[in-house]
């Protein structure tokens, strides 16, 4: 295993040909992300600048172990920027609740600028997740962005769009609908954290993989979900 970490020049160049490949996905959402980004030189320089300011932290690290810590941790910050343009293109909010919505996050700011904004950063985050996974995949060899990550994504969606449901819940029927949601968010919260906690924690060496778990534990140890890799 290469114990030097990796350059900036390095993980600039292994991202951006990530993102050119995109082009080419079977993934339509991977295809459009990377046309905005790749179709505009004006959105290509703002995604450059962008990912060159999230891989500063990547790269400044002498080993690969933390590096590889620091890459995580960028990909947690990326889950969660893309979160909110995520919720409005799943959900479809009506226009007064999306207003709501983006109000609680820009305050007071315009709200078509604010939506232009957020999906400038949501088609900018996306790109820069797909770099990070190759990067973790093919340069850092570190499965804690393949499996683990996914499902803390999915754990931290349901976390993420019980909250915004909660705030946007207006009518009597939709408070009701929402009741369980909001005695669950401490225990989605918790579930998100402990997630977290157990990905950073994980195994920096391929030879240490055996058997890598992330759990929910309730007060009576109950597991929620678990998941299983083996290397």
């Amino acid at each position: 295993m290469i114990l030097r970490a990796y350059k900036h020049a390095r993980l600039m160049q292994e991202s951006e040909s990530r993102v050119e490949r995109a082009a080419s996905s079977d993934s339509p959402l991977d295809v459009l992300v990377s046309a905005r980004i790749l179709e505009r030189p004006a959105e290509f320089i703002r995604w450059e600048a962008h990912h060159d300011r999230l891989m500063r932290p990547v790269s400044a690290p002498a080993r690969l172990t933390e590096q590889m810590v620091a890459l995580r941790t960028t990909a947690f910050t990326l889950v969660h920027r893309k979160a909110l343009f995520e919720y409005l293109r799943d959900k479809h909010p009506a226009p007064a609740k999306r207003r709501k919505l983006l109000a609680v996050f820009y305050g007071c700011a315009d709200y078509a600028n604010a939506l232009l904004v957020e999906h400038g950063n949501f088609v900018r985050c996306s790109s820069s997740y797909l770099a990070t996974q190759h990067l973790a995949e093919h340069l850092m060899q570190d499965p804690a962005l393949d499996a683990p990550l996914k499902l803390y994504e999915e754990w931290y969606a349901e976390y993420f769009h019980a909250f915004c449901d909660t705030v946007l819940a207006e009518t009597e029927e939709e408070q009701q609908a929402c009741l369980a949601q909001e005695s669950l968010k401490p225990l989605l919260k918790h579930r998100v954290t402990e997630a977290r906690r157990s990905i950073l924690s994980m195994p920096l060496s391929a030879r240490e993989w055996r058997e890598v778990r992330i759990r929910q534990a309730t007060g009576d140890t109950q597991k929620l979900h678990a998941l299983v890799l083996r290397h």
